[in-house]
């Protein structure tokens, strides 16, 4: 049975009250909201509240949530600002337990929206109030088709899947990001707007227990309990990949954050020390926030750090290699049966990469043979991951039938990790035999490059959590370990201790190990400053 923890009741409600305006025509509105929730199948009981209707969607309206007749666990709140002290009131006198706070206008804005942001936290934790927000663009779990989107969207079914993703951003939720075109589909999505209250170390620890999660993604602007924050993830980490996107890392992209969420942003070296030590996966840009979570949607970790290539162009191949010599991963020779038997198949054909590029005008039937190619690749015992480069036959004759069959066969017969590119002038083509693939829990990236960054990462991840996944007997994972790339204390500047050290830091950490002084950190102690 799973933990109930304070963000139950945002995830699993039996009662949801939206309000807001009931118009049709607004483009951010309680309308849509309920409209949302109707169209994602969501079966629990939905109220929605507002002024000039007694009617939405075929449902009564209510003019506040204090004539509800039932009990209410969940309230979608989307009006004035000066207006949400009063409604929250009227929220503690329902009982309601949980408020997603869409409304603007409160820390982000300055010190007047900061002042009541306050007001609105002290109503809150008085009547027994947990707030996501304000400032957000809401939350969704596909499990219970709880989808409270308050935006215009295209109306689309989001798959179920592994991946769960929090951030301070609204372009996780459905009304930015195209979860159509994202067939390893979603668990849980939570925009966490302002913090106010509730944040990703209570989004972390919900989703600790979560068994319809199998990997986390944040987006970061700042973290307002480094200690707590470092001390769930590393717990975390040894049950479910964390993968954090930290932005804010500039003093530019600091003060950006500061008039975006209301954010004080955090130094970035601390920040990158506590992922190291915590076996945080960091990323780089908000594509891999989408891209790299997918090598871990089925569960199969490289058992070592060879990286085999078969593809269809070699430029993807050198592409390739100039990647995997930055996340420990190594192209090795294959064993003598397997490179003999392709050396028969086309001369130079046995060694890595596996260039199939001249092929097709070389060998008779070449979609016939191709699959044996690959086949032998990914069984061969000098390999541990898979870099697969597909070329999309413009005519998708053979293309389609034939990468759908190797890979359905792969599925059954081979537990390595399998990263697929595929390339080709048509787009139609190329996006079907992705979804194909994708369908079969083949994760296919945008480019080479992200395909083997995200094999990389696997590789970090295994090498310190062997109990996740299947059983890993790696062959060179201590060499991954202690890789440059690679989440360890030894990676931080001069021996840099992560978070949970300086006492009175907002962070933590250890002053005396620091390669630069930090505001407010003499070498007698800490003052206190914020960073």
């Amino acid at each position: 049975m799973e933990k109930r923890t304070n963000f139950s009741h945002f995830f699993e409600p039996q009662g949801v009250a939206v309000i807001g305006s009931l118009r049709k025509e607004a483009m951010v509105s309680g309308y849509l909201a309920v409209k949302s929730l109707l169209e994602s199948g969501y079966k629990g009981h939905i109220f929605p509240v507002g002024h000039g209707h007694t009617e939405v969607h075929g449902m009564r309206s209510y003019t506040s949530i204090s004539e509800v007749p039932m009990r209410v666990d969940l309230a979608i709140i989307m009006i004035n600002s000066r207006g949400v002290p009063e409604v929250m009131k009227e929220c503690a006198a329902k009982g309601v337990k949980a408020v997603v706070l869409v409304t603007d206008g409160f820390a982000e804005r300055g010190r007047e929206g900061a002042r009541l942001q306050e007001d609105v936290l002290r109503i809150a934790r008085a009547g027994g109030i947990r707030i996501v927000g304000p400032n957000t663009a809401g939350i969704l779990n596909t499990r219970n088709g709880l989808n409270p989107c308050p935006y215009l969207t295209p109306g689309h079914k989001i798959s179920m899947g592994p991946v769960s993703l929090g951030a301070q951003t609204g372009l996780v939720n459905p009304q930015a990001f195209p979860y159509s075109n994202f067939p390893m589909g979603v668990s849980k999505v939570c925009d966490f707007g302002n913090k106010c209250d509730l944040d990703e170390c209570d989004f972390l620890e919900y989703l600790e227990s979560d068994e319809s999660t199998a990997v986390i993604c944040l987006h970061l602007e700042s973290i307002r309990d480094g200690r707590k924050f470092l001390e769930i993830s590393r717990r975390v980490t040894t049950k479910k990949p964390l993968l954090v996107l930290k932005t804010g890392r500039t003093k530019a992209g600091a003060k950006a954050s500061a008039s975006h969420s209301g954010s004080l942003s955090v130094d970035d070296e601390i920040f990158e020390c506590s992922c190291r030590q915590s076996n945080v996966i960091r990323l780089k840009g908000l594509s891999e926030l989408f891209e790299v979570p997918k090598i871990f949607a089925t569960r199969k970790l490289p058992r070592g750090d060879r990286l085999g290539i078969v593809t269809f162009t070699g430029a993807a191949g050198v592409i390739a290699i100039d990647e995997a010599q930055m996340y420990a991963l190594r192209t090795d020779r294959l064993t003598t049966g397997t490179a003999g038997m392709l050396d028969a198949i086309f001369p130079g054909l046995g060694k890595l990469p596996v260039d199939v590029g001249p092929l097709p005008g070389a060998v008779r039937d070449f979609f016939s043979v191709y699959p044996k190619i690959l086949k032998a690749v990914v069984a061969d015992e000098q390999v541990d991951c898979i870099l697969s480069v597909l070329w999309a036959d413009p005519s998708g004759e053979a293309t389609v039938k034939t990468y759908t069959e190797v890979y359905h066969e792969l599925s059954m017969t081979s537990q390595k990790p399998i990263a697929t590119w595929i390339y080709g002038p048509d787009k139609a083509i190329t996006e079907e035999i992705a979804n194909s693939l994708e369908k079969m829990g083949f994760p296919v990236f945008a480019d080479p490059a992200t395909a083997v960054r995200a094999l990389g990462v696997a590789l970090q991840f295994a090498s310190r959590s062997r109990d996740w996944g299947p059983t890993t007997t790696p062959s060179r994972l201590s060499e991954a370990r202690t890789h440059p790339s690679c989440f360890s204390l030894a990676g931080c500047p001069k021996g840099r201790a992560p978070w949970g050290w300086i006492p009175g830091h907002p962070l933590g950490g250890s002053a005396s190990n620091c390669s630069r002084p930090h505001p407010g950190i003499s070498s007698g102690g800490a003052s206190g400053a914020s960073p």
